[in-house]
């Protein structure tokens, strides 16, 4: 049975290496800037303009079009991580970050920066306000798209409540009430501390590769992408489902995000093992 403390602890230690991790230089994903050098080869420049200001699906831009330029980066920032990850398992090749592991630290850098770009090609909102630290709802968004390339269940129902949020009220921004309190915030709370406990284990995988003289590279590398392509295709699945990719989703009449979602209730359930408390959070997240 999970501890609600033993959560707790876990969720702060891996919002710690998000916070680390976003800090890193070029972890940031300019959302306009990446969207039309992603779409140039395969959109006009009038398509490229409105993906820009509004989204893909609302310029048109055809599915087949996105899952080819999403697995192009996804084969990108799998190389990319990869090679960092085998330099981070030579002994001595990287030096600590405080007290986040500067390869666990580049690891999840790569994982924000994926899950950005796959975020704006699916036609979410900037993440990011321009020039600003990240806040909590960011944050907050950032944690439950992590959770998906987890596997984790409740994440990917949060995800999902929050992409019909955004698709029913055109908006242009993340819905900064339901992500840091009402039904959605205690979801991301538990989301972290899984997350938390996931990458543990990834901690104690890392260090025993490298405790092995010269094959230490090759195995830390090999656990990377062992991870980070799959992680990435289960995020990419999840996304390319959600009505967000659909042209024509959004209503006209429904009610602002943050009104409609301040005052619902949390949601309970037990402190059960992850799989089986996930299903119970998420049957709760669909019935709120």
């Amino acid at each position: 049975m999970a501890d609600t403390k033993d959560l707790e602890e876990t969720g702060n230690k891996f919002t710690q290496v998000l916070d680390a991790a976003a800090k890193l230089p070029g972890v940031r994903i300019n959302r306009a800037a990446y969207l039309r050098s992603a779409l140039k080869r395969y959109c006009t420049a009038e398509q490229i303009e409105i993906a820009v200001a509004e989204s893909p699906a609302a310029a048109g831009v055809p599915l087949s079009v996105i899952t080819q330029v999403a697995n192009t980066s996804i084969g990108y920032e799998t190389s990319k991580v990869t090679g960092l990850s085998a330099v981070a398992g030579i002994p001595g090749g990287l030096a600590m970050l405080g007290t986040v592991p500067a390869d666990l630290a580049q690891y999840m850098g790569h994982m924000l920066r994926i899950t950005q770009k796959l975020a704006y090609l699916y036609s979410w909102p900037d993440l990011f306000a321009e020039d600003e630290e990240l806040d909590e709802a960011t944050e907050s968004m950032l944690i439950l798209f992590v959770g998906v390339m987890f596997g984790i269940q409740i994440a990917q129902s949060g995800v999902a409540k929050v992409a019909g949020m955004i698709a029913a009220n055109v908006a242009k921004k993340l819905p900064q009430k339901a992500l840091t309190k009402g039904v959605i915030y205690p979801v991301v709370k538990k989301v972290a501390g899984y997350i938390g406990t996931n990458m543990t284990k990834k901690i104690f995988a890392g260090g025993v590769a490298k405790a092995i003289p010269i094959v230490g590279a090759v195995l830390s590398g090999g656990l990377t992408l062992g991870t980070f392509l799959p992680m990435s295709k289960r995020l990419q699945k999840h996304l390319a489902s959600l009505e967000l990719t659909k042209p024509g989703h959004r209503g006209e009449d429904a009610a602002t995000i943050d009104q409609e979602f301040e005052d619902e209730p949390t949601p309970g359930g037990s402190e059960e093992s992850q799989p089986a408390s996930a299903r119970i959070e998420a049957a709760q997240l669909d019935e709120a």
